[in-house]
């Protein structure tokens, strides 16, 4: 068990120390045991099986993957986008993406032009039908959320997206950033 002393510097401003340490603003209220923390894990691994299965059973219904889903998404949040910003923010290899954007092309969902200032590069762009399938999807996945969130509260909410912009590495969040960016609508 570890003591928690609460000390005021110089200027008159508590800080907190534990077994004898300083802790850096903002951690100095949140002591979890290593099982609330692995608790926390569980909690991500179970909510993120329930966040995935309404729209894997949509994915399945045309033989398509996670994979599938993710670039549908961001085609939709980004449209124009690029073959190497995609590949960024999915993280994935650029055959593995390859093979993903070539089914969702010859499927009718996605259009890929090529650039006007870069003739090498390819700007993708869902089509009527790829917008109707990620409406499909993402309806899903907002029911389930706006359920979630409205039994959680609004400060629940807050603390809940801090706690996912604080996983993310410097990468991620610059991508996350520039699509939040467009739209804000926190």
């Amino acid at each position: 068990m570890s003591t928690k002393l609460t000390y005021c510097d110089e200027t008159g401003e508590e800080y907190f120390m534990t077994q004898g340490v300083p802790l850096p603003k903002g951690q100095a209220l949140l002591f979890l045991t290593d099982e609330q923390l692995r608790k926390g894990i569980e909690a991500m691994f179970f909510a993120y099986r329930g966040f995935t299965a309404d729209p894997d059973r949509i994915l399945a219904t045309k033989d398509y993957g996670r994979a599938h889903h993710r670039a549908i998404h961001f085609i939709h949040r980004s449209p124009g986008t690029t073959v190497n910003n995609l590949l960024g923010i999915l993280g994935v290899t650029k055959q593995s993406l390859n093979r993903v954007l070539r089914k969702l092309v010859e499927d009718g969902l996605v259009v890929s032009r090529v650039g006007t200032q870069d003739k090498r590069e390819r700007h993708l762009y869902l089509t009527d039908d790829g917008i109707g399938f990620e409406r499909a999807l993402s309806d899903a996945q907002t029911a389930r959320m706006r359920g979630a969130y409205r039994a959680a509260g609004p400060e629940a909410v807050a603390g809940f997206r801090r706690v996912l912009e604080a996983m993310m590495d410097e990468e991620m969040r610059h991508h996350y950033d520039g699509l939040r960016d467009k739209t804000d609508d926190s």
